[in-house]
């Protein structure tokens, strides 16, 4: 089984980011978000996170345009603007950006990495991570404090773990129940996604 890391760059500083990458001997970072750059967090633009990363040894990957959590298509999703996962896993692009995920899992330590420094809500864990785990990958979050969170360790806003819940639910769903848990359509006002 291998090991699939994650992270959110949230508002850390460029150092603090760093450390934790380092402290969990990361080698590549893949990115997974839709659009690459933040307005709260300037230090992780594409261009800028890119170049900061080689400096300290790190290999940069995007791969948002295939794996993000807000497809440009609007029949990925619902009518409240939630993204249908269930369909995305099915697209051709999410697919081959999975298994050049996994390509790159079988020869370097990746983190996944979004914005949201929680991956209880983040589609770095309810999409690209499920679908990784169903192709018998383990996941580990790397968390803001540096502690390293298992999937079923992972909790949502109550405190209680989401894993046994999820895994009935995900037992019984039909393909246009697996989604996003908030709204994320372009056409709705977003809140700062990245604060801690």
């Amino acid at each position: 089984m291998s090991v699939v890391y994650t992270i959110g760059h949230s508002t850390h500083s460029w150092d603090e980011f760093v450390a934790l990458l380092e402290s969990q001997k990361i080698d590549v970072i893949a990115d997974t978000r839709s659009a690459p750059y933040s307005r709260f967090a300037p230090q992780f633009d594409r261009e800028v996170l890119q170049k900061r990363l080689a400096e300290s040894g790190i290999r940069y990957v995007f791969l948002g345009s295939d794996l993000g959590g807000r497809p440009a298509d609007s029949t990925y999703y619902d009518k409240k603007g939630r993204v249908l996962y269930g369909r995305m896993k099915s697209d051709r692009a999410f697919a081959s950006g999975i298994k050049r995920l996994e390509h790159g899992i079988s020869e370097f330590r990746v983190a996944l990495m979004c914005g949201e420094e929680n991956p209880a809500h983040c589609h770095r864990r309810l999409l690209v991570g499920r679908v990784l785990a169903e192709h018998g990958h383990q996941l580990f979050h790397i968390r803001a404090d540096g502690r390293l969170q298992t999937d079923s360790d992972v909790t949502c806003e109550s405190g209680k773990p989401i894993a046994d819940r999820q895994a009935a639910l995900f037992a019984e769903l039909e393909e246009d129940k697996w989604k996003s848990t908030a709204s994320v359509s372009q056409r709705r006002v977003q809140a700062n996604s990245s604060a801690r």
